[in-house]
């Protein structure tokens, strides 16, 4: 059997374990986050959501999922 490598990632000030060499894209759709209402900062910066599927994430990455609240 294959050793899966696990890396440290933090979620909303939470300390996640995910798999090495994971996408963003699959993060959030493992989270079941709504994609259209929320915004997504990977290490301060905002992430395009057409991209997603393009970013890996590294260890010790900082990621931030803001959900957007309506009302006025």
């Amino acid at each position: 059997m294959k050793n899966i490598k696990k890396i440290k990632i933090t979620v909303n000030g939470k300390i996640k374990l995910i798999k090495e060499k994971t996408k963003l894209s699959h993060l959030i759709n493992g989270l079941k986050i709504p994609i259209k209402k929320v915004a997504i900062e990977l290490n301060e910066e905002i992430m395009d959501k057409k991209n997603l599927n393009r970013i890996i994430l590294k260890k010790k990455d900082k990621l931030e999922i803001v959900h957007f609240i309506g009302g006025g």
